[in-house]
């Protein structure tokens, strides 16, 4: 197969060979493990605790319930998770082991060790059998994925029927002038500060043009109805800059 047969991709504003996405999320967030919660408390200004805290409201976490969390990171949403739903487990998974091991060393893991686990695996392909979780999160994760439509039907599998899925992902503001505003800082603001705090300017110049790649609030709501689950909706966040969307397994 020639190089102009390759399927390609997204990398940001990049296009490259799809076979080449992973290895390069991975090299980012790699980069940036170790700084990770003190730039997205930097870049959002706190803000990204308020839409969290909006997802687990809207999730309202029960006892006795496992969740798979995909490109969990260091864990926050799986933290936030168990502390709501009292008794329950969390399996963190991740594509990026140094965001697991900066996971594990937060205060919150040693609280929580019983109820989680740490596994390294592909949102396209879940080292999971089919039916196995009550609920999956995918928390700004799911627009690094190299092809978003088979980690929503990896989801799909892995839950049991009745299970939920939610996700958190940056989005669009449906107001062009907010959006111009938005843009302004997002591409001006954010590189800097992650030269500054986490001396990688070229990762969060990559991570700001990923959620410019990603889909509109509506395309995306296609995307979970077509991976199979029931009662899609969604609901925007500070005017849409943040989204979550939501679906069932039935």
């Amino acid at each position: 197969m020639t190089q102009t047969d390759q399927k390609t991709t997204h990398f940001g504003f990049q296009e490259v060979p799809e076979a080449e996405k992973a290895g390069r999320v991975q090299g980012v967030f790699g980069s940036v493990a170790s700084k990770y919660d003190v730039m997205n408390d930097a870049m959002s200004m706190g803000i990204h605790r308020i839409w969290k805290d909006a997802m687990m409201d809207w999730l309202a976490p029960r006892p006795n319930t496992r969740l798979l969390d995909v490109a969990g990171g260091t864990g926050d949403i799986s933290f936030r998770y168990l502390k709501r739903a009292g008794q329950a487990h969390a399996t963190v998974c991740d594509l990026t082991e140094p965001m697991l091991v900066a996971g594990r060393q937060r205060a919150e893991a040693a609280a929580m060790a019983d109820s989680l686990d740490w596994v390294v695996g592909d949102a396209m392909k879940l080292p999971f059998a089919d039916n196995t979780f009550d609920v999956y999160t995918i928390s700004f994760g799911i627009r690094n994925v190299t092809r978003p439509q088979e980690a929503l039907n990896e989801a799909y599998r892995v839950l049991r029927p009745g299970g939920r899925l939610m996700v958190l992902e940056f989005s669009q503001i449906p107001n062009d002038l907010m959006q111009k505003v938005y843009d302004l800082y997002s591409f001006n603001i954010i590189p800097k500060m992650g030269q500054v705090i986490a001396n990688d300017r070229d990762s969060y110049q990559y991570l700001v043009e990923s959620i410019r790649k990603f889909p509109d609030q509506d395309t995306f709501l296609n995307m979970v109805k077509q991976a199979g689950f029931a009662n899609a909706k969604y609901r925007n966040l500070t005017m849409g800059i943040a989204c979550l969307h939501s679906g069932w397994k039935v």
